[in-house]
């Protein structure tokens, strides 16, 4: 396995386990299941919501043969950002597909271990709320995205030419 692929797969082992590991603490020694909310900060705090969906609350799974078919959803989409990764050969692109793997690896095995992601993490301002409550791995697949829009939007390889502007 060349470097470049093992930098991305440890890139995604890295963020499965520390969402994972998070998760547990949240739900396990913090016990925020019972607690529901700790205040952190005037605009932070740890909230736990369970996330029937999947971005954005889209895609709620209302049965077990929803949930089921999120799951596969996810795994089929992970699965394609797998094979992106391992044919990928930029770094910085092979980075952020480990960051969207990885996240999208601790999103699916909450689906399955519980039936729904645990989303904890609450930035408001006051009742203005930027994002849904999240969770490490939503974080990190979110990064990954906008790497990898930014490259794609704003990068050039070195011998394509620049669009004629008097055309």
């Amino acid at each position: 396995m060349n470097a470049t692929r093992r930098l991305g797969l440890s890139i995604a082992l890295a963020i499965f386990i520390l969402d994972q590991l998070v998760k547990w603490i949240m739900t396990g020694p913090l016990d925020l299941l019972t607690v529901g909310t700790v205040e952190l900060l005037p605009i932070f705090r740890f909230h736990f919501v369970p996330n029937y969906g999947v971005s954005m609350g889209f895609l709620t799974a209302g049965s077990e043969t929803m949930r089921w078919a999120l799951v596969a959803l996810t795994a089929a989409i992970g699965t394609g950002v797998l094979v992106w990764l391992w044919r990928e050969r930029n770094r910085f692109d092979v980075a952020a597909l480990g960051l969207v793997l990885g996240g999208a690896a601790g999103n699916i095995l909450d689906r399955v271990r519980f039936g729904y992601v645990v989303d904890f993490l609450d930035l408001h301002f006051g009742d203005f709320r930027p994002f849904l409550v999240f969770n490490v791995a939503d974080a990190a697949i979110t990064i990954g995205v906008l790497i990898l829009l930014g490259r794609a939007l704003f990068t050039r390889q070195a011998n394509e030419p620049a669009e004629n502007v008097n055309a």
